[in-house]
């Protein structure tokens, strides 16, 4: 059986897509396993590197603030097109899984029209444009969020599976992690990060928290800032001696999760999956520009829930975050409540039940019903 999964550009396309794959390669160790992706994308280097085949199109996203730079993207698009096209017909998939991204619109469509089994997975609590339009024509459509129910006109195909979590992110030891940030044993640990990119305003913030609470407040921070705050991070804390250890990027971000007692990050949905999934406590601050605001509208899913402390990026400030961090700290029971519920928002099997799906494809086409009662809102 080969399985074709498509999707890119940030970890939460590319993420989910390599914990299916991981499940996948681990139940059927001989199947056929390609990834379809740009070189521009995050999975340009996470898919070899989980070690799987990946092959590439020209594909560019529509900058929502840039129109001028639209023509070069249809462009772009058209030749990714013709190439998904060939991709798709030359692989011969039994089954496409479109995770997402703006690389994945030409290969599901290549899909539709080659009359391959298509298959989404939407992580976001609000769906993305190419996945509604493309779940009029997929066979099945995972969620991760109930409420995404709402955004689709047809329903009979919609299974809220969970967001898959690679596997070794629950396999971090918290004394190796905190020796290998080269972190103090017994000291609470705050991990802080935007997203695979960083996030400028978080970077700030956390600084300014660090500055705060240094010689009050007994903490050590962990700081991913993404590539360009990077330089700029690192020299501050070594200038001011500051209690973090900086990097621009976390290959092995199951360390950082093992480490943790308190995140602060972004609210995309494959942070928080793995953050329910580690029963790791946490403040979030969704991106504001998120398309639709999902991110926000993700983030309040775990706070009205007990699960997570809200911060609006508009009202963050080093002040303010330095305030809550502190409180947290200190309130050893409230950061055991932050855990227990967001392990309630954990689904560890969603990885798992992706694949079964995918199972049910072999040959091009439904070679057995779906399970009793995974039409719907599975639990």
């Amino acid at each position: 059986m080969k399985v074709m999964i498509s999707g890119g550009g940030t970890g939460g396309h590319v993420y989910p897509g390599i914990a299916v794959a991981e499940e996948f390669r681990r139940i059927h160790p001989s199947a056929g396993l390609v990834f379809v992706g740009s070189t521009r994308g995050l999975e340009s280097q996470a898919v070899p590197e989980s070690g799987f085949r990946i092959r590439y199109l020209s594909t560019r996203s529509f900058p929502r603030r840039a129109w001028w730079r639209w023509p070069a993207a249809i462009a772009a698009n058209a030749i990714g097109m013709l190439q998904a096209l060939w991709i798709v017909g030359q692989e011969r998939p039994d089954v496409v899984l479109g995770t997402g991204g703006y690389v994945s619109g030409p290969v599901c469509l290549a899909a539709v029209l080659l009359r391959r089994p298509l298959i989404l997975q939407e992580q976001n609590s609000i769906p993305g444009l190419a996945n509604r339009w493309f779940a009029r024509f997929a066979d099945e459509v995972h969620l991760s969020f109930t409420e995404a129910r709402a955004y689709f006109a047809r329903k009979d195909h919609l299974r809220v599976t969970g967001n898959p979590v690679r596997s070794h992110i629950l396999g971090g030891d918290r004394g190796a992690a905190l020796r290998a940030f080269d972190l103090a044993e017994g000291r609470p640990t705050v991990f802080v990060f935007g997203g695979s990119l960083g996030a400028h305003r978080i970077n700030e913030a956390a600084l300014e928290t660090m500055r705060a609470l240094k010689g009050r407040v007994e903490v050590q921070f962990i700081l991913q800032t993404g590539r360009d705050d990077f330089e700029w991070a690192r020299r501050t804390v070594e200038e001011e001696g500051l209690p973090a250890k900086v990097m621009p990027f976390l290959r092995q971000i199951h360390l950082a999760y093992a480490a943790a007692d308190l995140v602060v990050c972004r609210s995309g949905a494959m942070t928080l999956a793995e953050i329910a999934a580690c029963g790791t406590p946490a403040i979030l601050v969704p991106y504001p520009y998120a398309a639709h605001n999902h991110q926000e509208v993700n983030a309040h899913n775990l706070v009205e829930r007990g699960a997570a402390v809200l911060i609006l990026d508009r009202e963050l400030t080093g002040e303010r975050l330095a305030r809550e961090v502190a409180h947290l700290l200190a309130d050893r029971q409230a950061l055991r409540r932050l855990s227990a519920h967001a392990r309630t928002f954990a689904r560890l099997d969603a990885a798992e039940r992706i694949v079964h799906s995918l199972e049910r494809y072999e040959g091009g086409r439904r070679v057995a019903p779906a399970a009793s009662g995974d039409v719907g809102e599975e639990g």
